[in-house]
């Protein structure tokens, strides 16, 4: 299974595609092959390794990515919020800002919205999910949030896996208003968070470095957020100013290079997932929608 293409559902195609992965021959070496899995462990998992690509990435020189990248991965550049040519360095390309008539947000108080752009997982029971990315592939959500008591809390409630490539807008956003507190860290390894790597081992998302923000809110309780660091992801940022009401839609921050991943965790009858959503993730697979689009409605 892990050599297989990695399909996702199009919102709004409204059809089944196949991902352009970036940087696959090497993905499909590290976590498929037993020297390659060796190395990761060894290297690609550390914060070093991450850190010197970040670096390069963050190089005057490294602009020179900007345009080849463009062109083979087909990006709308009438979305970004500067010219193509503006940008000093790959890395300042990476985390764009896009015009914010580009990604509106669904209106309504009962409304939550996606946090990213991406492709999305949502389980409105997590316990009661069959798995994942593959079936029978899990992990407990004392595992993720790192506090048994705080899973609790969450205990039959719903969670969204939202997966960004390296081709996505790579700035994630409070999906509900509300008041969110001091993002905690939750040290640990860097993984890749590609399905490529998820499908041999799920619990790379509860291995990785992550940071976990609550959020309360009036309609759908506390939230919970998590940002999931991953190999080459240069830095998790926070942009928000903590303990001040934000409405959702507002950016919460940012990732620098590399593909990453954000978790939304909603407590037990908080939120009913959209149908699309839950239909393609019965069969482990994903939802491709924009940050803004509609997530669910109060429950």
């Amino acid at each position: 299974m892990a050599a297989d293409p990695i399909r996702f559902f199009n919102r709004y195609t409204q059809a089944l595609e196949t991902e352009q992965v970036f940087g696959e021959k090497w993905l499909r070496f590290a976590y498929g092959n037993p020297l390659g899995r060796a190395g990761v462990w060894l290297l690609a998992r550390r914060k070093l390794f991450s850190a010197y690509y970040g670096w390069k990435m963050n190089k005057r020189r490294s602009q020179l990515r900007v345009l080849p990248f463009i062109t083979e991965y087909d990006m709308d550049v009438e979305e970004f919020a500067k010219s193509a040519f503006d940008y000093r360095s790959f890395n300042e390309f990476f985390y764009r800002a896009l015009k914010p008539e580009c990604r509106p947000i669904a209106a309504g108080e009962g409304v939550a919205v996606l946090p990213a752009d991406g492709r999305h997982l949502a389980f409105p029971d997590v316990d009661a999910a069959d798995g994942f990315y593959v079936k029978g592939a899990k992990f407990a959500l004392a595992e993720l949030l790192g506090d048994a008591d705080l899973a609790s809390e969450f205990a039959g409630g719903a969670m969204l896996i939202s997966r960004l490539c390296p081709v996505d807008y790579h700035r994630f956003h409070f999906p509900v208003s509300g008041q969110p507190a001091a993002a905690r860290l939750i040290n640990g390894w860097l993984y890749s968070v590609s399905p490529i790597a998820l499908r041999r081992r799920i619990r790379y998302l509860v291995e990785n470095k992550r940071m976990l923000t609550l959020i309360e809110t009036a309609a759908f309780g506390r939230v919970a957020m998590l940002e999931v660091g991953a190999t080459n992801v240069g830095s998790i940022r926070q942009t928000y100013v903590e303990e001040r009401t934000v409405t959702k839609g507002e950016e919460k921050g940012l990732f620098a290079f590399g593909g990453s991943c954000v978790i939304t965790l909603f407590q037990r009858n908080r939120i009913t997932f959209a149908p699309d959503l839950v239909e393609q993730s019965a069969a482990c697979t994903e939802t491709y929608a924009h940050m803004g689009d509609v997530l669910g409605t109060v429950y």
